[in-house]
């Protein structure tokens, strides 16, 4: 042998000498052959005599080591490792032996590593747990068998899986669980004890001796595991369950996320080949969208696709397309997604299943426990119950931050079958309208608390009084929280012909809408609106929603061809039920759709129109509208070359706003008068009076800012900057910078004026 290579039988000696030989210390050592250090250092003091086969072709690889010498080195390993059992004692135990390993097995090194280095830091004193729970189709098996596999060569004196059958009807019991592990660990069946106690302290007393691992599969609940738990050794536990085990205590959580599309990508690619990936790898990412990324859902496609070598991943990709066909495309042999699924559910109580069903119907990537009760018909409080219920079973997942729940793509699909199978159209039906009619009205009252003209001393029409939103901030939080769903509840309120609510509700968004024009919905809200009006048959109110529809198509969408067509019906509206407010809206709204479209001079024709319409009627909305309309006339006045002239009609809405309106609030005027206040410094910047220009667009500001409404406050920010930016401010930069990010943010065209003037003022530097 070269080197002096020991003869010594002892395995930890003869390592420890061919690693010095090597000139590597143990950290190296152990690094290059894949092992942790602690597993070496046990290997070499004598703690771990006789490791496994592939465990010492790892360490002879690291060494270096020749033929003849691997095979000492095996040699001596072998002698360390436990005989088989003679004919006078029990047989070696071989029921409980790992399963068979995924060949394909992708991703989760992070979690892999966490529990290598649980392993690596077992002790006799020190018995770790690892608990892997979560919704079905994560993988918590394949990831533990692959885990334990991996882990192997740390556990010496055995490895066992153990399925607990947790999702049966009947689990295994903690007794007949016992019987397996004790007789696996070489316990006769005559000397196994009768009781589970005896038999659980029996189990405890003989795994303090060893290094074990365990894998505790498909558990049921923490009744079921505890008794199987070593209470001393230098043992490693990895429990998989779809229940949280929340109970278990001084345990190790590992969680399982879903795979990132990269990652989906990837185990399709392992699966199927790289080819047929890299001939579709569209199609490839698209299949893994479909799958919602769940690992399960993502093998099935594979193994489908593997036994079809000639079927096109694109083909594929158009049948799970259609949801309503998606979960029959999930399965291949004895695979299924659906299987899978029904599974958890049939486990469930008779009300959280109704729960996790009817939360299908939720609108939206996401719930609250309200919207679940109301379409359950479940109180609140059972409503929260039974959703945490369903987080703790994997099939929900919770919000980490507020009290929100939401379902993977696959299961709602999944929930919502048995909505068809178990409840119907009718019982479906009632629930959506039960929701909706709740949700519209809670809508209505929360919007109200941002409407000038709304007596706030009147009952608010919520459906819960005790539990609505109090106070203006508490309402925008609901109203944005449960946007999707307000909107959904709209929508069916008029499509089954629910008209006069529909109304209802659109009129008291009014006021909020202004606060949120980045709303892209507020078309849909509005045009929904006119046309319930139209429905109903009453053309003052049908003018009145076309005029909030050009509004948000102006301003919300940035469509001035479909905001005058808007603007010209409600005008056409407001003229046949003889409304002069509305006629004065109208004309303003076409004038400033005209204004976008270029055709300035007719917008001006129309704002002086406006302008005539307005001041002769003594109403306080009047008012209102005219200071709108002398807004826009002034801006227009600006834009074409008149800044003086715009200064004088801001003047003169600032004067109507000093003089103040009666009946309306003062908080509402000093709202407009911001709003002439921003103008004025504009205007004031456009005839280069800078210096003057700076007080009246930081008043504006900080009304805004006040009042949080930011698709205002953006703006005047930016008008703010470039006069700051022209006077060589040193808060120019800082100012623009905040602008520009918040218009992008808010999708306002005028981002790009802001990304110009960054750019202009960089320019003005550098020449400077």
């Amino acid at each position: 042998m070269r080197g002096g290579t020991p003869s010594t039988d002892d395995f930890g000696q003869r390592l420890r000498v061919l690693r010095a030989r090597a000139a590597l210390s143990q950290e190296a050592l152990a690094h290059a052959a894949g092992v942790s250090v602690r597993a070496l250092a046990d290997m070499e003091r004598g703690r771990t005599r006789g490791p496994q086969r592939r465990t010492v072709r790892a360490l002879a690889d690291a060494l270096g080591l020749d033929a003849d010498e691997a095979a000492g080195l095996e040699e001596s390993a072998a002698l360390g490792r436990p005989r088989p059992r003679t004919a006078e004692g029990p047989a070696v135990p071989v029921a409980l032996a790992l399963p068979r390993d995924i060949q394909d097995f992708t991703a989760r090194d992070a979690v892999l590593a966490r529990l290598q280095d649980l392993a690596g830091d077992t002790g006799p004193d020190r018995p770790v747990v690892a608990v892997v729970a979560g919704q079905p189709g994560l993988g918590k098996t394949a990831f533990a068998v692959h885990a334990a596999h991996r882990l192997a060569p740390h556990f010496p004196d055995g490895q066992f899986a153990l399925d607990l059958h947790g999702m049966d009807a009947e689990p295994t019991g903690p007794r007949d669980a016992l019987a397996r592990l004790l007789g696996a660990v070489g316990v006769a069946d005559g000397a196994i004890p009768a009781g589970t106690d005896d038999r659980a302290g029996l189990w405890r007393s003989l795994a303090a001796e060893r290094r074990l691992l365990l894998l505790l599969d498909n558990a049921a609940d923490e009744a079921q595991i505890g008794p199987l738990l070593p209470g001393t050794g230098a043992s490693l536990t990895i429990v998989t369950s779809r229940q949280a085990l929340a109970g278990l205590t001084s345990v190790h959580r590992c969680d399982l996320a879903l795979l990132r599309r990269e990652e989906a990508v990837e185990m399709l690619t392992r699966i199927v080949g790289p080819e047929r990936v890299r001939a579709e790898e569209q199609a490839a990412r698209d299949l893994a969208d479909l799958c919602g990324h769940l690992p399960l859902a993502v093998r099935i496609a594979g193994q489908r696709l593997l036994s079809r070598p000639h079927e096109r991943l694109g083909k594929l990709v158009d049948r799970l397309a259609a949801e309503g066909r998606r979960l029959d495309g999930l399965q291949a042999g004895n695979l299924r997604v659906r299987a899978a699924f029904a599974l958890s559910y049939r486990q469930l109580p008779t009300q959280a299943r109704t729960f996790l069903r009817r939360a299908a119907l939720a609108a939206g990537a996401d719930f609250s426990p309200e919207t679940g009760a109301l379409l359950a018909g479940l109180t609140l409080d059972e409503a929260v119950a039974r959703a945490e219920e369903l987080t703790d079973a994997g099939l929900l997942q919770s919000d980490p931050a507020v009290e929100r729940y939401r379902f993977h793509d696959l299961l709602r699909l999944y929930a919502a079958e048995q909505v068809e199978a178990e409840d119907g159209p009718e019982v479906r039906d009632a629930a959506l309208d039960r929701t909706a009619r709740w949700m519209l009205r809670r809508a209505a009252a929360a919007a109200l608390h941002f409407d000038a003209d709304h007596d706030h001393t009147a009952p608010s029409g919520d459906p819960d009084p005790d539990g609505a939103p109090a106070g203006r901030e508490a309402a925008r939080a609901w109203l944005e929280a449960e946007r999707t769903q307000w909107l959904a509840a709209l929508r069916r309120a008029h499509d089954t012909g629910r008209h006069r609510q529909v109304l209802d509700t659109a009129e008291a968004m009014h006021w909020f809408s202004d606060l949120n024009q980045h709303w892209e919905q507020w078309v849909e809200v509005f045009q929904r609106s006119s046309d319930s009006a139209r429905a109903l048959g009453s053309r003052r109110e049908e003018a009145v929603h076309l005029n909030y529809l050009a509004w948000a198509y102006n301003l919300c969408v940035h469509d001035p061809r479909a905001a005058l067509v808007s603007a010209d019906a409600a005008l056409d509206a407001a003229r046949d039920s003889e409304d002069g407010l509305q006629q004065g809206w109208a004309l303003g709204y076409g004038a400033g759709a005209l204004q976008r479209l270029g055709r300035l001079s007719e917008a001006e024709t129309r704002l002086r129109d406006a302008a005539g319409c307005l001041a002769g009627q003594g109403a306080p909305q009047a008012r209102l509208a005219e200071l709108s309309t002398l807004n826009a006339l002034g801006i227009l006045l600006r834009q074409t070359g008149r800044a003086a002239e715009a200064l004088d009609i801001h003047r003169r809405g600032e004067r109507i706003c000093r003089a103040g309106v009666p009946g309306r609030a003062a908080e509402l005027i000093a709202f407009y008068h911001a709003v002439h206040r921003q103008q004025i410094g504009n205007d004031l910047a456009a005839l280069g009076r800078w210096q003057e220009a700076e007080p009246p667009l930081r008043q504006a500001l900080d009304v805004f800012d006040a009042a949080q409404m930011p698709s205002w406050a953006e703006q005047a920010r930016l008008d703010l900057g470039q006069v700051l930016g022209a006077m060589g401010h040193p808060e120019a930069r800082e100012t623009l910078l905040a602008a520009r990010d918040a218009l992008a943010a808010l999708r306002s065209p005028r981002q790009a004026e802001a990304a110009t003037a960054l750019a202009e003022l960089g320019q003005t530097a550098t020449d400077g």
